[in-house]
């Protein structure tokens, strides 16, 4: 049976429907918002699941029917794969609620998400981080929410929750913050450059309005909540894991004691322990056959993390570093001879690739969504091959991850982009990661700025990003600055920082326990501004500013606008003046309706000469302007010169000079070149000119006059009379 309760959020009624649509689902929850409505669906399976990890689908699904929209493709109507923004949507909901899931619960679960309504003002990915929480507190899978996810935007010391699409134009600030009755458990943030204190006031304000929606989604479970379901737990017995420890606890000290030593190499660090876990794992299983092998080796690795963040806490960390230390980095620019950018930049045994390639306004990227469409003129992508951790895999599209990632790298550096007036190129930058050891997502960061600077894109200030990590246990915690991939592996927290040296730009925060204190927050936030600043200075000391010029192997453009009602006089009748201008000069010329214009080409002079001819063609002429024209044609009432190109005006035969005159080819010919001046222009626009100042060259023989006897002259001579 239908139920209906409604939740106000900020100065918006969000209305939860219960029991009305998906009903074989585990929980299902409807949310409107306005115009705009989301279903939000969780399903378990029956029966656990044997993979290494927890099988966890989220899905956002976006129908086109949502806006009133049908597909632009002319042959395929139904909706594609899904796009980046749907994948990174999907991806925001599934951090959000993935912590919350019990480690030994290992049954599969899918989360989809259907926009079925858009209003154009209430972002559906807002009502689909209230509508997921809901469905799952609701449902009978052992999931340990609510949580209360909603997203803040913010101006001057101001801030507001689930922003409209209205109020998200003024905003410098696009913060998604998910909070627990623990803490926060994710953080999604993009920003223009906003400093530290006003970005911890920024998550402040989110967990109170988090704390709203947990308390009302508390009220819905009281009402309409399923008792959860029992399991299987998929996890050695404490039994099983003091058997473990006996038999090869001792070994496993040895192990981490060997790791944490100073001035071990990174690589060696990581290479040794994980073969040294195998073959522990083996040597446990072999021994204890009476018991599951693979519970066996899922003890040996819990007692190894448990032992290693005993270390850490401890203040000794694997490789030896100090908390607070970076490993060794360096940056390199100009590296690839006929790219328009490239960098590369490494910390430690992570190491990203990255290259910039400049393209015309009409590359643009075209996104099609229920909301409409619209462009994108800067794009991130980034890439991980399998032999960057020194691993065999499929090579094809990119997954899910590399798309989160190539858009956090994105949205790191858009806040310092030239605008497109300043600018006027579609920007793509590729992030090849050549060697993976942690944080590959934030050498994207670094190394797209070095890149971007080598291409010679304008950027207001260097971006550089570092990820903190947290071991924590009870009270007691400690934060690592950029953690290598063990620390990540055996951590608690992954949480990546990128600005400038004036603020934030990015923020992505992913955890694996119940939540983070407000305290561990403000100190990952801080710490990582230190060590932001310390890249930095190594990138600036690289390049220090953009390059005055782009790559002579990237297309020249300049954009300008002209009338929109004299587009027409540039196409020319059936194309032909721009069909003219295009294979004179080589250039590329788009024209939009709204009369901006782009001309582009590999030769800058080109560029510059189709530029002015077309703005030559568009604007007014005066009466009393003077032109040097090239004679086009000649008629026998005169001479039609060009005076802009593809304009033409007639200067009459009347006009050429103070002699009578049977036809203009007696001083003119095709080609010649004379000053005009504009006598008249009519009311039909046409253009009737005079001379400006008189012809130089010598009258030419009239084509009229025949050496031949006149044409009534008698043929033959009058006799005489006798």
């Amino acid at each position: 049976m239908k139920q209906k309760e409604s939740f106000k959020l900020g100065d918006r009624e969000f209305i939860f429907e219960i029991g009305n649509l998906a009903l074989q689902a585990n929980g299902s929850v409807t949310v409107r918002c306005g115009g705009t409505v989301v279903l939000a669906t969780a399903v378990a399976s029956q029966q656990k699941s044997d993979l290494d990890y927890f099988p966890l689908q989220v899905e956002y699904v976006e129908r086109l029917y949502a806006g009133g929209k049908i597909k632009g493709s002319r042959w395929v109507k139904r909706e594609g794969k899904p796009s980046d923004e749907v994948i990174l949507n999907a991806r925001v909901i599934d951090r959000s609620i993935r912590p919350l899931f019990p480690k030994d619960f290992k049954n599969e679960v899918q989360v989809v998400v259907t926009v079925l309504s858009v209003d154009h003002e209430n972002d559906p990915v807002d009502l689909a981080l209230l509508a997921v929480p809901a469905a799952l507190h609701l449902s009978d899978i052992p999931w340990q929410g609510p949580i209360g996810a909603v997203r803040v935007g913010g101006k001057d010391e101001s801030f507001f929750v689930n922003p409209t699409e209205q109020e998200k134009e003024f905003s410098d600030l696009d913060l998604v913050v998910a909070t627990s009755k623990e803490g926060v458990v994710m953080l999604e943030a993009g920003a223009l450059q906003v400093e530290e204190e006003r970005f911890l006031a920024a998550i402040e304000f989110g967990k109170k309005e988090g704390e709203k929606v947990i308390e009302f989604l508390e009220s819905l479970r009281r009402k309409y909540g399923k008792e959860k379901m029992a399991y299987e737990p998929v996890y050695p017995s404490p039994q099983l894991i003091e058997k473990v420890d006996k038999l090869v606890g001792s070994k496993l000290e040895k192990v981490i004691g060997d790791l944490v030593k100073k001035d071990k190499g990174e690589k060696k660090v990581g290479e040794e322990a994980f073969a040294a876990l195998a073959e522990l794992g083996e040597e446990a299983k072999e021994a204890m056959e009476e018991e599951d092998g693979k519970l066996v080796k899922m003890a040996v690795e819990a007692i190894f993390k448990k032992k290693l963040r005993k270390k850490i806490l401890q203040g000794k960390r694997p490789g030896g570093r100090g908390m607070e230390e970076i490993r060794p980095f360096r940056a390199e620019v100009g590296l690839l001879p006929r790219t328009h950018g490239s960098a590369v930049f490494q910390r430690g045994f992570t190491k990203a690739l990255t290259v910039t390639t400049l393209g015309t306004p009409s590359l643009k990227q075209l996104i099609e969504s229920p909301e409409g469409e619209e462009t994108k003129r800067y794009m991130h992508h980034y890439f991980m091959p399998p032999y960057a951790s020194g691993e065999t895999g499929r090579i094809g599209w990119p997954g899910r991850r590399e798309i989160g990632h190539g858009a956090l790298a994105e949205r790191a550096l858009i806040p310092v982009l030239p605008s497109e007036e300043k600018f006027p190129y579609t920007i793509r930058v590729v992030s090849e990661i050549v060697s993976s050891n942690g944080s590959t997502s934030m050498a994207s960061v670094c190394g797209s700025t070095l890149s971007l600077m080598d291409a010679g894109v304008p950027i207001s200030a260097p971006v550089a990003g570092i990820s903190i990590g947290l071991v924590k246990e009870g009270k007691d915690y400690v934060l690592l600055t950029d953690i290598a991939g063990i620390e990540d592996f055996n951590g608690d927290m992954d949480f990546k920082v990128a600005g400038t040296a004036k603020g934030i730009t990015a923020v992505q925060v992913d955890i694996k326990i119940a939540g983070l204190p407000f305290a561990v927050v403000k100190e990952a936030i801080f710490r990582a501004k230190k060590a932001r600043e310390e890249i930095l200075a190594v990138m600036t000391a690289t390049i220090s500013q953009p390059r005055a010029k782009i790559s002579q192997y990237a297309p020249k453009v300049e954009v300008f606008k002209i009338d929109p009602l004299k587009i027409g006089e540039v196409i020319g009748p059936g194309g032909k003046t721009i069909r003219r201008l295009i294979e004179q000069s080589g250039c590329d010329i788009n024209i939009e309706d709204d009369g901006k214009v782009s001309v582009s080409g590999l030769d800058e002079a080109s560029v510059k000469k189709v530029s002015e001819a077309i703005k030559g063609l568009t604007r007014d002429i005066k009466v009393g302007e003077e032109f040097v024209g090239e004679v086009k044609r000649l008629q026998p009432f005169g001479a039609f010169v060009e005076i802009l190109p593809g304009k033409e005006g007639l200067l009459h035969v009347s006009r050429l000079g103070s002699s009578f005159l049977r036809h203009p080819k007696e001083v003119l010919a095709v080609g010649d070149k004379v000053r005009v001046r504009v006598r008249e222009i009519d009311e039909l626009g046409r253009v009737n000119l005079e001379l400006a100042q008189p012809l130089t060259n010598k009258k030419k023989p009239s084509p009229f006059k025949s050496h031949l006897r006149p044409r009534f002259a008698p043929r033959f001579s009058p006799r005489k009379r006798r």
